[in-house]
């Protein structure tokens, strides 16, 4: 088994083992898969994404972009949006 035998539902659990539970999770299982799949940059390999991973893709760079327009003040997204354009333009 890939987690340990301890109550993984502990409400006594620390955040540092958390993490070190997450940091040990294996792209074999569920999570470590998607977790994979939303990280993946490489192009050729992205190529080879079956419809439902790039959904997953898709679906967690919206949700990340949409966060981070939320966090900026207007006058950040209208000049994230004009060096897009100005990137697009050459």
């Amino acid at each position: 088994m890939q987690y340990p035998t301890k109550d993984l539902y502990d409400d006594k659990m620390d955040w540092i083992e958390f993490t070190t539970l997450l940091a040990g999770i294996m792209p074999d299982t569920p999570l470590g898969n998607v977790i994979s799949i939303r990280a993946e940059d490489d192009a050729d390999t992205l190529e080879h994404f079956s419809e439902e991973q790039h959904r997953i893709r898709d679906e967690w760079r919206d949700k990340q972009t949409q966060r981070m327009i939320e966090s900026m003040n207007k006058e950040e997204v209208m000049k994230e949006v004009y060096a897009m354009f100005m990137d697009m333009s050459k």
